[in-house]
C-alpha cells in the first residue's frame, strides 16, 4: 500500500516550466562553422554595395 501511495505522488507532482527544454537544447554545442552574427550580416550588404557601386561606374 505504501508503494502506490509513493508511486502516486511521483505521478501527481508538477511539471518543470516549458522553457527547460529550449535553455538546455540552445546549450548545446553544435559542429560546423561557427560565425559571428556581424559577419553574416556584413557579407550581404558587402555584396549589394559593391553591385551598386559597380552598376554606377560601369553603366553606359
Amino acid at each position: 500500500p505504501s508503494f502506490r501511495i509513493r508511486m502516486a505522488d511521483k505521478k501527481s507532482a508538477p511539471l518543470p516550466a516549458s522553457s527547460g527544454g529550449l535553455m538546455r537544447f540552445f546549450e548545446d554545442e553544435t559542429k560546423g562553422f561557427k560565425l559571428d552574427p556581424r559577419i553574416v550580416v556584413s557579407i550581404p550588404i558587402s555584396l549589394i554595395s559593391i553591385s551598386w557601386v559597380i552598376d554606377i561606374f560601369l553603366a553606359p
